[in-house]
């Protein structure tokens, strides 16, 4: 592990947009919104707490920005042209960058013929239309700002699963919703939900539109109204509490939103899943996210400390603000989790933490996964995990290196001699080898001791240094990685992620066996031209976060969605078979709800639908997700 770069936080997206300066911030000292009911005479000056709103980066009419039939920036996609590929925009550390690896891998992992032109889709014209009523369309929009424009409901309609994506280019979606409306506060959604109450329409809840479980995809039988809440209005800081560093924020504020305004400050929130972009507090919350650096900051269960959460019976939130409360059951946790079932959450109250002096990347190479994988463990249990820690499989090292950029002379040069000392001095097979990447946060003495301490464990392993400027790659890399999709798309390729998490023991067991599952699938639908990996993500005291990322040629297959779905059916079947979860941090929605009961147990199901009882009798928050769609009005006192 290099030395190498010691910088001020976060140079892990290039991303102008989070480059601004403070003008896209504005203070109001005369408002304030204070914790409980009991405390909303407290004076604003007793905390010197000020209203932050927030200018988002991510407009209203998200199509602007943001593709509207994939993941992303509009500006930022993978294009091949002349032979050669490269990226787009400017937003990420290779963006107008040269990839010259790339297509080489592309051809031997798919055999997919990159001369032919692929076919951009076209956004549609004509859309179903909106079966909301004319006087609760007057009745909401005198709350706020309301939508039947078939754009904005078509881009509200779904998230970012397979699925999604593929019915969004084919404009294939049994139902989208008939309105969006945009409330600005906590007190507008309680309104907005007591109107359904009155009128019997559904409402989604919608943050950042990321999900990849389904969640917030319109329940195809759904025959009342569907009103999509698109909570991106309410995204302003409420106060900021520098002493016991706290912040009460919106819950519709956009990740990089909310961690640019914290830098500005001083602070960080730390919770940076790979959705950070585009995901949203609320979102985090209703999912129970997990982020790449949970190991200094936590997972999101451990950055909250209130929630604010509108349900039709009511509002759902503690009466006091405590670090910790011993009330018998945590009701908060009914409301984590829930993916939008039971209410929407409004408001959070979170940690923040000042920003680390010192930010720095590394990275490790092994001459096999096993060898990764017992440094991990090592590092776990002795509890000296960085900012981030993570192991890939060797054809996910390849993926990677088919994403290098072409550089300088000097850059190739140096590649070269490390190359050569691991593969030639040290002996490592290019085709077993792994590599561990590390970000590494605090002030520098912690860091220069953190890196000796994991430089001496990976010796054990056989584990030599990789390089700073390796381990900053693969940090970046992520967010980009979402971008292959689409181009896969556009060239009759068809891939997705999924995740689990899974004790110590088991997880070594668990990749061999679903890899095996995976190619077992494959052979017997007679495809050979297919690509299935994995890499170790978050660590635990007791076990880990697995990835898995799968992807085949779709040549003579009419339904190609349909066939990925039922080969990583089987993947998962093999994955809880061998010990492992439905989901680390995805959530489950509709697309892993058949193995919620199992998980667990039929009492945890029936618990699940007498809180929907209790919070959502008449099922305003119809999205049936998990075992919810089990439930309904008729059959409350079977309950």
């Amino acid at each position: 592990m290099s030395t190498g770069m010691i910088t001020s936080a976060k140079n892990m997206l290039e991303n102008t947009e989070l480059n601004k300066n403070n003008n896209n911030a504005t203070m109001q000292s005369d408002q304030t919104i204070t914790f409980s009911d009991k405390n909303k005479k407290r004076e604003v000056d007793e905390k010197n707490e000020t209203i932050i709103k927030v200018k988002s980066v991510i407009p209203r009419q998200r199509q602007e920005l943001l593709k509207w039939y994939g993941w992303g920036y509009k500006d930022s996609t993978f294009k091949l042209s002349d032979g050669t590929t490269f990226f787009t925009g400017d937003r990420y550390i290779i963006s107008g960058k040269s990839l010259p690896h790339a297509q080489q891998w592309v051809k031997e992992i798919f055999d997919i013929d990159l001369t032919i032109e692929p076919r951009q889709p076209k956004l549609p014209s004509s859309f179903p239309s909106s079966r909301l009523p004319n006087n609760i369309k007057e009745e909401l929009e005198k709350i706020s700002l309301l939508s039947t424009d078939g754009v904005d409901r078509l881009i509200r309609a779904h998230g970012q699963t397979l699925h999604d994506v593929y019915n969004l280019r084919n404009n294939s979606f049994p139902r989208i919703p008939d309105a969006v409306i945009w409330p600005t506060s906590h007190d507008e959604v309680e309104e907005i939900v007591r109107c359904a109450s009155k009128h019997k329409f559904v409402i989604i809840p919608f943050g950042g539109g990321t999900s990849v479980s389904g969640a917030v995809t319109c329940p195809a039988n759904e025959d009342r109204p569907i009103v999509v809440l698109d909570t991106s209005e309410m995204n302003a800081i409420l106060w900021l509490d520098k002493d016991q560093l706290l912040a009460n924020v919106q819950a519709g504020i956009v990740g990089q939103d909310l961690e640019r305004e914290m830098r500005l400050r001083g602070f960080t929130v730390g919770h940076e899943p790979d959705s950070y972009e585009f995901s949203t507090l609320g979102g985090w919350v209703a999912t129970r996210a997990s982020g790449m650096k949970k190991n200094t900051y936590g997972n999101i269960e451990d950055l909250v400390v209130h929630t604010k959460a509108v349900t039709p019976l009511g509002v759902i939130q503690k009466s006091c603000r405590v670090p910790r409360l011993s009330c018998g059951p945590e009701w908060e946790h009914i409301v984590m989790g829930s993916e939008g079932c039971l209410g929407v959450v409004t408001e959070v109250t979170l940690k923040i933490r000042p920003l680390p002096p010192v930010v720095r990347y590394g990275s490790l190479v092994f001459p096999d996964w096993e060898s990764g994988f017992y440094f991990e463990r090592e590092v776990a249990k002795q509890r000296l995990q960085p900012s981030s820690i993570r192991l890939m499989d060797n054809e996910q090292f390849r993926f990677g290196h088919a994403l290098k950029m072409e550089q300088s002379w000097g850059g190739v040069l140096l590649d070269g001699l490390k190359r050569f000392y691991i593969t030639k001095i040290r002996g490592f097979d290019p085709l077993k080898l792994c590599v561990v990447t590390l970000l590494m946060e605090g002030k520098a003495e912690q860091v220069a001791e953190s890196e000796k301490k994991l430089n001496s464990i990976a010796g054990q392993y056989g584990g030599v240094p990789g390089g700073a400027k390796n381990g900053e790659m693969g940090y970046t890399l992520t967010f980009v990685i979402a971008y292959v999709r689409d181009l896969a798309l556009d060239y009759g390729v068809v891939a997705e992620s999924f995740e689990t998490s899974v004790s110590w023991e088991r997880a070594l067991a668990l990749c061999r066996r679903t890899k095996r599952a995976v190619r077992e699938q494959c052979a017997r639908r007679h495809i050979t031209h297919y690509h299935i990996s994995c890499r170790l993500t978050q660590t635990y005291d007791a076990g880990c976060c697995i990835y898995f990322y799968f992807g085949f040629k779709t040549v003579g297959f009419d339904d190609p969605v349909h066939v990925y779905e039922q080969i990583e059916q089987a993947a998962r079947e093999e994955i809880i078979a061998s010990g492992g979860s439905i989901s680390h941090h995805h959530g489950v929605g509709k697309l892993r709800k058949k193995w919620y009961t199992n998980t667990v147990s039929e009492p945890g199901r029936r618990l699940l639908l007498a809180a929907k009882e209790a919070l959502d009798p008449d099922n305003i928050f119809a999205l049936g997700n998990m075992a919810f769609d089990q439930y309904s009005p008729a059959v409350k006192s079977k309950l």
